[in-house]
């Protein structure tokens, strides 16, 4: 079960494995779990228009340790440009909501940032 570029341990790969939704188990797709010098974590989807506001904001605020895309929810009100705003601090930074295409995703990020730091830095990530 050797998925070159990917980062499996032997004993979590049926943890990590991800399958093609309605293909049998075997067909398994080997992909990278981290992006964007290990800072982007990428085990579950990320809604359409986000990955490359994630990408920008991690690559020009380096006081940013990680993102974390957590749950997908359908909204209607998500439309146009993807939009992220911070809800509340977590233990090792803030959660935030990212909204676009028609869906609400959260996102864990792990920082020291403030939060006016933080929002400055996502308004010039969804806006550059």
């Amino acid at each position: 079960m050797a998925c070159s570029g990917s980062i499996f341990n032997i004993r979590s790969d049926l943890n990590r494995a991800v399958f093609q939704e309605g293909q049998p188990a075997a067909n398994l797709i080997c992909m990278r779990l981290r992006a964007e010098q290990g800072k982007l974590k990428i085990e579950h989807s990320i809604i359409d228009g986000l990955r490359p506001v994630l990408e920008r904001l991690l690559r020009d605020s380096p006081g940013i340790r990680s993102v974390i895309p957590g749950v997908i929810r359908p909204v209607r009100n998500a439309r146009g440009l993807p939009n992220v705003r911070i809800t509340v601090p977590v233990t090792n930074g803030w959660k935030a909501i990212a909204l676009s295409a028609g869906a609400r995703q959260e996102l864990f990020i792990s920082t020291d940032l403030s939060k006016d730091e933080l929002e400055l830095a996502l308004h010039s990530a969804c806006h550059g």
